[in-house]
């Protein structure tokens, strides 16, 4: 099997002329891009890395970002991205449980690095101005100026490629390390289910740190496409983008999409090139499907339900057809759904039961197991199979719906209720923008079904109360209190954190 190194070389000698990268004012075609890669990849080799190391990065979606990520993949290096948002605390933690040897940072995370001790212990590389964090450290221009790489190819398909690290919303982050034959699988598996042509132009907006970013960047390059960088997601930015480059496909997490939609630029932007689009990371809401469909008129419309750890578990590939639909197992995987409290992977659900969603470990895109985490591999991987933690069930036409994490899931009076059906039903309500539903401690239920309210037109609680009374929701399932927010609490790449609304960590409207 091909390494990404050898993917990229391959996309280099196939079209060197196409272009490949676009940051702002710069363009990059193939061959030039590669150029810039050797060169990074000499000044990697000057600093001491070599094959196995990990270099972390601090890095917001800039062309050095791309290119260092490609000089990883040629050497042998292990990309191992970090939020730049990252505390110097997080920082120190993941510095050191990588074993990192190079850090790469820029000015927004200067701050940060310039307080971890982890960090300056380290070899580093600014990008950009960042005078906070910058002493001692090599600009990037010098090491792009070192001798290129001599030797292109040092890594296998066996060789690790990628190591992302989870967000750690209920401890440490842990770490996923992941192969150039995981990667690579990865990455065919999304041309594929996206039905990517060659020559596809996309937005690189999900950030680089995460399993989508990467997986926008991977795939473009197999198919000879091109890759423009949208730094900090900005839904003007993004409008803006999508007209001059003439953007052939989008794939984004709901929140994104709802910001851009809802951007005054939308209406009077040419959207026409635009004719697949892609969603992950959080179920998408079925009033915002169908304002998509209506804008866009997509020829593909796919919901994509995966992790950092197995990237593609299920695919829809008609999302509105069936609202809430993640669709059956990926090319590269099987699932199942098994009981809530199941420690074996052979204790399935029941049609229409709610259960774990587990994925074979076996697929070709699937991880090994954690970084120095023994602990977690005993709780999530058993008997050949990942544990997601997610929740969910198979409906009669074998399609799996996901309904929120098993951490996520609200038991009052007795009954597991799922938040996400909640959700949806609530954002059909014309006056409702985003909600999120949580359930808070109860003395006599255990927990009260609450839901959290962003509105976009004056509402009252009884109105909701009616709306949730004549859709049919089941009564034990209705919201029992609504509390109406300035913002819904979302992660960087837009996943729910419910949380902070648990924790009372929330801006009232």
């Amino acid at each position: 099997m091909l390494d990404l190194g050898r993917s990229f070389l391959a996309a280099v000698e196939r079209t060197p002329d196409e272009t490949a990268l676009v940051d702002g004012q710069l363009r990059l075609t193939y061959a030039e891009w590669l150029e810039r890669v050797r060169a990074v990849a000499g000044g990697l080799q000057a600093q001491g890395l070599s094959r196995g190391d990990h270099m972390v990065t601090l890095l917001q979606n800039r062309w050095e970002t791309a290119t260092l990520h490609w000089a990883c993949q040629l050497l042998g290096v292990v990309m191992t991205p970090l939020n730049w948002r990252a505390k110097p605390d997080e920082i120190d933690y993941c510095a050191d449980d990588s074993g990192a040897k190079l850090l790469v940072f820029q000015d927004v995370s200067a701050g940060a690095v310039r307080d971890s001790v982890a960090a300056q212990k380290l070899k580093r590389v600014v990008v950009g101005s960042a005078v906070d964090a910058a002493d001692g450290a090599l600009d990037f221009e010098e090491l792009q100026a070192s001798k290129p790489a001599a030797k292109l190819l040092h890594a296998i398909a066996d060789d690790w490629s990628l190591m992302l690290y989870t967000s750690g919303t209920t401890g440490k982050p842990k770490g996923v390390p992941r192969r150039h034959r995981h990667e690579r699988s990865a990455a065919v598996a999304h041309v594929a289910q996206n039905q990517y042509r060659r020559g596809e132009r996309t937005l690189g907006v999900m950030p680089l740190y995460h399993t989508m970013g990467v997986r926008s960047l991977l795939a473009t390059s197999l198919i000879s496409g091109r890759f423009v960088c949208i730094p900090k997601f900005d839904p003007a930015a993004v409008l803006v983008a999508i007209e001059a480059e003439q953007i052939t496909n989008l794939y984004l997490v709901p929140t994104l999409y709802h910001d851009v939609i809802a951007h005054p630029d939308c209406a009077s932007t040419d959207l026409s090139t635009v004719r697949k689009l892609g969603f992950a990371g959080a179920s998408m809401n079925e009033a915002l499907l169908k304002k998509l469909d209506a804008i866009f008129k997509p020829e593909l419309f796919v919901n994509h339900y995966g992790s950092s750890e197995v990237y593609t578990v299920t695919v829809e590939p008609d999302a509105c057809k069936k609202p809430g639909s993640a669709g059956k197992a990926g090319i590269n995987q099987r699932v199942r759904v098994v009981k809530l409290n199941a420690i074996s992977p052979d204790e399935p659900a029941l049609q229409g039961e709610e259960g774990q969603i587990i994925a074979d470990l076996n697929g070709d895109e699937s991880f090994e197991g954690y970084w120095n985490r023994p602990e977690a591999d005993a709780k999530s991987l058993r008997d050949g199979w990942y544990f997601t933690g997610d929740t969910g069930y198979f409906d009669q036409d074998g399609d799996l719906f996901v309904s929120g994490r098993i951490d996520d899931m609200i038991i009052s009076g007795g009954e597991n209720i799922s938040p996400v059906e909640i959700e949806s039903l609530l954002s059909l309500h014309p006056s409702v923008d985003e909600v999120a539903v949580v359930g808070l401690p109860d003395e006599r239920w255990g927990q009260r079904v609450t839901a959290f309210i962003r509105r976009k037109a004056p509402v009252t609680p009884d109105e909701l109360d009616a709306h949730c009374r004549n859709s049919g929701l089941l009564n034990f399932k209705r919201p029992r209190e609504y509390v109406f927010v300035a913002e819904v609490p979302r992660s960087p790449v837009g996943k729910l954190l419910r949380r902070k609304l648990v924790a009372n960590e929330y801006e009232p409207e």
